[in-house]
């Protein structure tokens, strides 16, 4: 979002003859070119996005799915087989082998090293460390210190006092002398510095300032102010309404696509989809429940029961056919059960005092239903 102010147009009021004069041909011009050229433009992003949305993305998708399940899933699925394969085969039994026998053998190992190298190493450099190397090194720090001291003192006397002597009575007063002398060169090379500046340099300096702006800075000004200038601000002028002009002819353009869009859905629903709808409501869907009512289904009725008739006789042949070559067979036993009831159970009725007599009727019924099963 732009959040700066940009000034509007300038009023009527202010505006040149040039403006005027080059406005309306401008917007003309660009609304003849940019017009064609927005229509193809809203033409061709309608299909393409309806190309992406019906052809490329599922396609994408279809062809991402293949390439997972042709390449990447068998991929994966060998990766885990071989990654299992070696744990098993490697890692384990590495593991194993390391915790069972090379940890306990390297601590052993340790052990018996350490107590070796105390042995062969560390306890004799300790005996010679405390009973030799301690008691000559201290005496060689006394004497050391003893002859440090006597250095110390022959060096006092033999340079520091005579160096002393030399800075004050020699060095001193030559360096006062030699910075007295710096100090009045100094001092004369300023003064003879600062005549040289005011009475040559100066004057040379502004001669060659007047020269300058007599000879490139006038006439560039000149030049800037009544050529290039004008001649600027009619190009800022022109481009300007050249910008405008697109802008306003872009958005007409934009107008007159959503119209002409517009009006094409209107009359492709006029021409084809509300006939095509009207067709299939009011002749094709009565014609259907006709041909499904009065056709269809009494034909799939006959075929089902043909097809019933024929499984019948199918079923009839294949049985004659077997009792023809293998003989009748052995009808199979019925399977009775005994039914451990009272022959004289009685029951009476809801409602009523009277029994009803069920033992051999039901006796009989249970005998009749498991022979039929």
């Amino acid at each position: 979002m732009d959040m700066e102010k940009h000034p509007g147009p300038a009023p009527a009021s202010s505006e040149g003859c040039l403006v005027a004069a080059v406005r309306m041909p401008v917007r003309i011009v660009a609304l003849v070119v940019v017009v064609p050229v927005r229509l193809v433009w809203d033409a061709l992003v309608t299909a393409g996005r309806f190309l992406c949305a019906k052809a490329l993305v599922p396609l994408g998708r279809g062809v991402g799915l293949l390439l997972y399940w042709v390449l990447v899933w068998p991929l994966v699925q060998l990766a885990r087989g071989l990654a299992f394969l070696g744990r098993v085969l490697v890692v384990v039994p590495l593991a194993w082998l390391y915790a069972r026998v090379l940890a306990p053998v390297g601590r052993a190992l340790a052990v018996v090293l350490a107590w070796v190298g105390r042995a062969l190493f560390v306890w004799p450099w300790v005996r010679l460390w405390r009973h030799v190397l301690v008691p000559m090194g201290r005496g060689v720090g006394r004497l050391f210190r003893q002859f440090a001291a006597g250095v110390a003192a022959l060096g006092r006397i033999l340079l520091v006092v005579p160096a002393v002597w030399l800075y004050a009575r020699v060095l001193t007063p030559l360096g006062h002398a030699i910075a007295l002398l710096v100090t009045g060169i100094g001092s004369g090379i300023g003064w003879l510095a600062a005549a040289l500046y005011r009475y040559l340099l100066t004057p040379l300096g502004r001669g060659a300032l007047a020269f300058v702006r007599w000879i490139l800075v006038l006439p560039a000004l000149a030049l800037w102010r009544w050529v290039l200038l004008p001649v600027g601000r009619a190009l800022g002028v022109l481009l300007r309404e050249i910008g405008e002009a697109l802008g306003v002819a872009w958005r007409v353009a934009g107008y007159v696509s959503l119209a002409v869009g517009r009006f094409l859905g209107i009359l492709l629903r006029r021409i084809l989809v509300e006939p095509v709808r009207w067709v299939y409501r009011s002749v094709l869907t009565p014609v259907g429940h006709v041909v499904r009512d009065r056709l269809w289904r009494p034909a799939a009725r006959v075929v089902r029961e043909t097809l019933g008739a024929v499984r019948a006789t199918v079923r009839q042949v294949r049985a004659d056919v077997r009792r023809a070559l293998f003989g009748p067979g052995r009808p199979p036993e019925p399977l009775v059960t005994e039914v451990r009831e009272p022959e004289d159970a009685q029951g009476r009725t809801l409602g009523s005092s009277t029994a009803v007599s069920t033992g051999s009727s039901a006796t009989a019924l249970t005998k009749t239903a498991f022979i039929k099963d």
